[in-house]
């Protein structure tokens, strides 16, 4: 069994069967959300001192900051998966 990885950014790597969510940062539920996280010691900050652009929800409850956008990260999940993705 091989575990299918998604580049996020400046060198780092997620396992794509692990991450629940992909979100945008700017609302209230979601950065209450990456509080909570950051007070537990579940949140991980990969955007080596730039913009927090997208948040991922992994099923092992850790929240991932990213520096680049929500439908980049779902059009290379779809991408890595074979998937057409869908364009807004």
């Amino acid at each position: 069994m091989s575990t299918e990885l998604v580049h996020v950014g400046f060198d780092n790597i997620v396992a794509i069967d692990k991450v629940v969510a992909v979100v945008s940062p700017g609302s209230a539920p979601i950065k209450r959300m990456m509080q909570v996280g950051k007070s537990k010691g579940l949140l991980v900050d990969l955007t080596s001192g730039r913009k927090t652009k997208a948040v991922l929800v992994m099923d092992s409850g850790h929240i991932m900051l990213v520096a680049i956008g929500p439908e980049t990260i779902a059009g290379r999940l779809a991408a890595s998966r074979g998937i057409k993705a869908k364009q807004a």
